[in-house]
């Protein structure tokens, strides 16, 4: 951070912030909450006096900025505001937590504390793991922890244009692969998508813009449409004296990109470009008849097509969620989403976790994020190799799709889709998970793989001889299901483990051997990682004790006598893989070998190769990935591996860029869909390609069905504008629908 005191201009700015946040929050607050919030706006004005973001203004902005998302647009009150305002200072300034201790209640040093980063952590496997594990440990104990951190990271990409590319990337990853999940699963849909729409203008800033701009240039006819469109159902509401009020709104940038991408048309052929929402304002009691009647209006007035009908109001998401979703066929056959849901479920829809809590005494249900914080609790309990098995646990429970089945006694559990039956039987409990010998479903008996499907009734079997075995991991999804699993056979590892080390200890007694003298020595001799993995060994026998009568005694310690070192063997384990930046240095070597620069000098220096999953050409967006065994590999920033690289190995990732003018040919691959004419549509392709614009076809396979074909093509391009100009020509060709890049 620059190093920078604020100046008296600025101060007044800090100090005119706060007091608008103060403002804000007045009437919410006890007497002893505004003492805290001065105390808090001190101690953090104190601490980052000389602190500056990277766009130079002074940094106490940040936390006070985060603490007015906190408040508004959240929905939090005076205590996570005051934690907010403290997030940063045990992190960065001079101030521990014993100061904050000190100065607040034991409820603010709590959540402070789960806001602070573990110091230390350059010796570990995956620092943004093992800090992520301590937000969500104290998840379970208060959940503002999680719901700060939100507003941190919201605030954080607002202010993203500061930062440099290579980081953005980084950023963006991590916001995908768990913030935006968790603010689905929290119900902060608003957030979730302005994360969405962010990452995608960082990643694919080019058709970002191109998507914004055309929602821009469609504005007014888009809200002369919706008038239009809604101008009869408000009559008839009107008719039924039901109070309401109309939004409508555009679709979320993300959204239509992400409908682009999976249904392969245009912007102008997507009909369902925005959403209207009718909000009504009814007591609870009379929120279910309300939805259905207003359902019933609109469907008087459009046609609704049957299969896009959502019934969120019967049977509510997982994470609370209510709303009644169907699509009609509007003015001019366009197709209009509504979404009907009274003002509480509006609330909720829109400030997800902190609204549940406001309205938690109106239902007569218990929380529904209580199921879903006991999860986590479980899989906090579980044991984890390493904090990255943890968080790949913990992500499962981040669903966005939900399947509803039901127990013999009707009881419904909400799973995520593609869950199994084995799923559910450690979802109803852990101990009937681990005795599952067999599943029944619909009262017919299925493997235990078997996916669910909504309205799937289960009956679980289960035997006390049974136990999780290895492929059970195969056969579920949920992160409770994987951590119970793995923790019964990491207890029947660590059992079968001590009858293996009993056998060793008796087989090192027999040659006197020291027993600890000799552990760490075997550990390495035979290739292992650890003790118990060679305990482990010797119980399966993996390592035979046998192997031992090549060693040698001497003063209670073995060792390999000289005649056997150059046989030595490793029959037990394998070598930790050793992470690699393999120079060249001491080779000779061209620069004009290598078009790409890895942190701003020559890739050639280095063992690198284009990844095969994502095939970069010149002028794509790419990133360096340092592998644990074969060097560097070189990504497209929207690679399909990308998220997880850049979220979860970030310190391994380096920046890379094309250099110019280097003329090199790349492999690319081509999906092509289109009418099937039966006549010359190969000859077309390939003309267009080979003749007009004398590209070489690597290989061309096309299949034709039931009047349409699809084919995919590879090809050589020397960089991104080639491959641009090849896919408009494709499309040009008489009966093509669609082109696109692919990747594996």
């Amino acid at each position: 951070m620059a190093r920078l005191a604020i100046n008296d201009e600025e101060l007044i700015v800090v100090k005119a912030t706060y007091q608008k946040l103060f403002h804000k929050l007045e009437s919410k607050c006890t007497d002893d909450d505004k003492a805290l919030l001065d105390k808090a706006f001190e101690m953090a004005l104190d601490g980052h006096w000389t602190q500056r973001r990277k766009s130079g203004e002074p940094y106490i902005l940040h936390p006070l900025e985060v603490a007015r998302i906190c408040f508004e647009e959240i929905g939090l009150g005076p205590t996570a505001v005051i934690c907010a305002i403290l997030h940063d200072v045990v992190e960065d300034t001079k101030y521990t937590l014993n100061d904050v201790d000190e100065a607040f209640n034991p409820k603010i040093t709590l959540i402070v504390d789960g806001l602070t980063k573990l110091d230390g952590l350059y010796a570990v496997e995956n620092p943004q793991a093992e800090n992520f594990k301590k937000v969500v440990s104290t998840l379970t104990q208060d959940v503002r922890v999680v719901l700060i951190k939100m507003a941190d990271r919201v605030h954080n990409l607002r202010t993203i244009g500061a930062m440099p590319r290579h980081k953005q990337l980084k950023i963006a990853a991590e916001t995908s692969y768990i913030y935006a999940p968790l603010a689905h699963r929290l119900g902060l849909y608003s957030i979730k998508t302005e994360f969405q729409d962010i990452i995608l203008s960082i990643n694919e800033p080019e058709t970002y813009q191109d998507i914004s701009n055309k929602l821009a240039s469609s504005e007014d006819e888009r809200q002369k449409y919706i008038a239009e469109f809604m101008r009869p159902i408000e009559d008839k509401l009107d008719e039924f004296n039901l109070p309401y009020r109309i939004m409508g709104r555009p679709k979320a940038i993300f959204s239509i990109y992400n409908k682009i991408k999976t249904k392969g048309v245009s912007f102008e052929e997507i009909y369902d470009l925005f959403a209207v929402r009718i909000i009504l304002d009814v007591k609870k009691e009379k929120e279910k008849n309300s939805c259905w009647q207003t359902y019933s209006i609109i469907t008087d007035v459009y046609q609704p097509i049957p299969e896009r009908l959502k019934d969120w109001v019967t049977t509510p998401k997982g994470n609370g969620y209510e709303s009644l979703h169907t699509t009609v066929v509007g003015p001019n056959g366009r197709y209009v989403e509504v979404q009907i849901r009274s003002e509480r479920m509006d609330d909720i829809a829109e400030r997800g976790f902190a609204a549940h809590w406001k309205y938690k005494g109106v239902n007569s249900d218990t929380s529904v994020y209580d199921k879903w914080l006991n999860n986590i609790r479980e899989i906090l309990d579980s044991q984890h190799t390493d904090a990255l098995e943890f968080l790949n646990d913990f992500k499962s429970n981040l669903f966005k799709e939900e399947v509803y089945v039901y127990t013999p006694a009707g009881e419904m559990k909400i799973l995520p889709k593609g869950a199994t039956a084995l799923d559910f039987a450690f979802d109803i409990h852990s101990d009937v998970g681990y005795r599952a010998q067999s599943i029944k479903v619909n009262n017919k008996l299925v493997p235990m793989g078997y996916k669910l499907s909504n309205g799937d009734q289960l009956h679980v079997i289960t035997s006390k001889n049974q136990k999780p075995n290895e492929s059970w991991l195969k056969m579920v999804v949920t992160g409770k299901a994987r951590s119970k699993i793995r923790s019964a056979m990491k207890e029947e590892r660590r059992k079968a483990g001590e009858i293996g080390k009993e056998a060793l200890g008796r087989k090192l007694r027999n040659m006197k051997a020291d027993f600890e003298e000799n552990m760490d020595f075997l550990v390495k001799h035979f290739g292992f990682i650890s003790r118990p993995d060679l305990y482990y060994a010797i119980a399966t026998d993996a390592l035979k004790l046998s192997e031992f009568k090549i060693f040698e005694v001497k003063n209670a310690k073995l060792f390999v006598p000289e005649s056997q070192s150059d046989n030595e063997v490793n029959p037990g384990g394998v070598q930790p893989p050793k992470e690699t930046l393999v120079s060249n240095s001491n080779r000779k070597f061209d620069e004009k070998a290598s078009n790409i620069l890895i942190d701003g000098e020559s890739a050639a220096r280095y063992q690198f190769e284009l990844a095969n999953c994502c095939k970069p050409v010149q002028g794509d967006d790419i990133f360096a990935y340092l592998t644990a065994t074969t060097g560097m590999k070189i990504h497209r920033t929207v690679c399909k591996n990308a998220t997880h690289l850049l979220a979860n190995y970030g310190y391994r990732v380096l920046k890379a860029e094309w250099r110019d003018n280097l003329k090199t040919n790349f492999i690319v691959d081509l999906e092509i869909t289109g009418v099937d004419t039966g006549v010359g549509v190969i000859q077309s392709i390939t003309s267009e390609i080979s003749n007009n614009l004398g590209i070489n076809i690597r290989s061309f396979n096309i299949e034709g069905l039931e009047g349409i074909f699809e084919g995919k093509i590879s090809l050589f391009v020397t960089n991104k504008n080639h491959l641009a100009q090849t896919l408009n020509a494709i499309k040009r060709i008489d009966g093509i629908q669609s082109v696109k890049r692919v990747e594996k």
